[in-house]
């Protein structure tokens, strides 16, 4: 038997793994989807998500993408997984994102096809937009120079492309090495920690999700969650997934504040954050 089926579940409600079946609301991302959406709307050319790590940004970048009407924009998400990319590289990887396919060897020969496949787009009265996840790792002036050109490109006083960025707070560094670039965004929205009445409806949305019937989670076991977990979804989800294992290995049927201080003692949150020996 597994947890699971311990709690009456239909699925783990804590993977760390990105599924828009779990996306939770919250105030904050709500605001920051509605801003995204307006850059996206009213092709601003560059708009900025920032937030530290597991605050929730590629969820976001994944819902926004999900939200996007086909009819109404041409989208592309692009994930960068290290930082040793070339800006021709990226060009190449923004051109094949809308279909071409057959890209020339030169950068501006691939920046004149580009140039043509987003005037196609544009006379569809469609909008070309491009997320990317994890932009903190674009991190040579080439390439910020590159974003900068690619804004450039309009028709008829109007831009082209819209650009998104998803990361961390220092991709403002990144920036910060084209100075025109940095002045280019016209949008910025940072993400926060969860308050703990967010944390306790994010925790609780997920197990409903899930398939619980009925609440697991002790009111003190919340709390201190919170508090370790200083209100950052993946490590909510971390402590809470180790918490409901431990509970079924114990077989108790709540998840109460001891099961979750051992959890926290044995992920070595306990070092890292103070307070909760009051609990």
């Amino acid at each position: 038997m597994s947890y699971e089926e311990f709690f009456g579940l239909s699925m783990q409600p804590f993977s760390n793994v990105p599924d828009d079946r779990f996306y939770f609301n919250s105030e904050q991302h709500d605001q920051a989807l509605l801003r995204l959406k307006y850059a996206a709307e009213t092709m601003k050319g560059l708009a900025v998500l920032v937030g530290d790590l597991g605050t929730g940004k590629t969820t976001l970048a994944r819902r926004l993408l999900l939200e996007m009407d086909d009819s109404i924009y041409e989208t592309a998400l692009l994930i960068i997984v290290h930082p040793d990319i070339s800006s021709l590289w990226l060009l190449r990887k923004i051109a094949s994102q809308f279909e071409l396919d057959q890209l020339a060897d030169t950068r501006v020969e691939i920046l004149n096809q580009l140039f043509l496949r987003l005037k196609e787009i544009k006379k569809q009265n469609k909008k070309a937009v491009v997320l990317i996840d994890e932009a903190n790792m674009l991190r040579a002036k080439e390439i910020m120079e590159e974003l900068r050109g690619l804004l450039n490109l309009e028709d008829s006083g109007q831009m082209l492309i819209t650009f998104i960025l998803f990361g961390l707070p220092e991709i403002d560094q990144n920036l910060s090495l084209d100075v025109a670039l940095l002045q280019r965004v016209a949008l910025k929205f940072s993400l926060r920690s969860l308050k703990y009445e967010s944390t306790l409806r994010y925790i609780q949305h997920r197990m409903k999700i899930a398939g619980a019937k009925e609440s697991v989670f002790t009111d003190e076991a919340y709390g201190l969650i919170h508090r370790a977990s200083t209100g950052i979804p993946r490590l909510i989800n971390t402590i809470c997934d180790n918490s409901l294992l431990e509970a079924f290995l114990l077989k108790k049927s709540k998840v109460d504040l001891y099961i979750v201080r051992e959890v926290v003692n044995d992920l070595g949150l306990l070092q890292t954050r103070t307070s909760i020996d009051s609990f």
